[in-house]
């Protein structure tokens, strides 16, 4: 006698053949996900910013038309950076508007280690220069709310569309390219490397303040309210 066929159990075929669609569509969702929430790797050429509010060959983002300078070098990651915003940014905002001071902005970064990969200090950096060319005025309103908005270090930081959405909210758009391509990401680079030392200090920090060119220590930062006494 002839052996009976096998029967062919199609149920079980399709059931598999559905799980196999099924973790196909989920792998290249997840890899989806991963390559939009990671940065593609910044640029290391070296693109200057050119607006008249900024200093080429110094990295300064200038505010105010006052007589003095007061320079900030900060870290968008840097906690302490954010604590300095907090003690003293509504007085410094008052002696730009009074025309005392003009402030120069250095966004720098050393602190790209503290994002897990994302080099998120660079990334806000080269952001705070597109806001600048684009629009001096939102220089400083956008260093105040990139600062409000600050990631915890040991964080990925916010994703540049978070960083276009507080540009968008200090009423710069138009960015995006700058922003998502890392245009003056080199550049950053380039004058973090000339950051100056602090006095008693061994290596670049932030936040470091120079008043009218000379660097100062932070401890000897008067209280709050206090600020005009640098330029006495």
């Amino acid at each position: 006698m002839a052996q009976t066929a096998r029967k062919t159990n199609w149920f079980a075929i399709w059931v598999t053949l559905g799980v196999v669609v099924a973790l196909v569509l989920v792998t290249v969702l997840v890899v989806t996900l991963n390559n939009a929430a990671t940065p593609k790797p910044l640029p290391t050429e070296v693109t200057t910013p050119s607006a008249s509010n900024i200093d080429s060959e110094t990295g300064a983002i200038t505010v105010g038309t006052g007589e003095d300078t007061l320079g900030t070098y900060v870290d968008f990651m840097c906690p302490v950076c954010n604590q300095f915003e907090q003690v003293y940014g509504a007085e410094i905002q008052s002696m730009v508007d009074d025309g005392s001071i003009t402030l120069e902005i250095h966004p720098i970064s050393i602190l790209d280690v503290q994002s897990s990969g994302t080099q998120y200090s660079t990334r806000a950096a080269n952001a705070a220069y597109c806001v600048a060319v684009a629009d001096a005025d939102a220089s400083l309103p956008f260093l105040q709310a990139m600062f409000e908005n600050q990631p915890s270090e040991g964080s990925k930081g916010l994703t540049n569309s978070e960083i276009l959405d507080i540009a968008s909210g200090v009423g710069v758009t138009g960015i995006d390219a700058c922003v998502n391509d890392g245009t003056y990401a080199g550049y950053v680079t380039a004058m973090t490397a000339e950051t100056p030392i602090q006095p008693g200090s061994s290596g670049i920090g932030t936040p470091t303040i120079t008043v009218n060119g000379q660097v100062i220590a932070n401890s000897s930062l008067p209280p709050a309210g206090s600020l005009a006494t640098l330029f006495e």
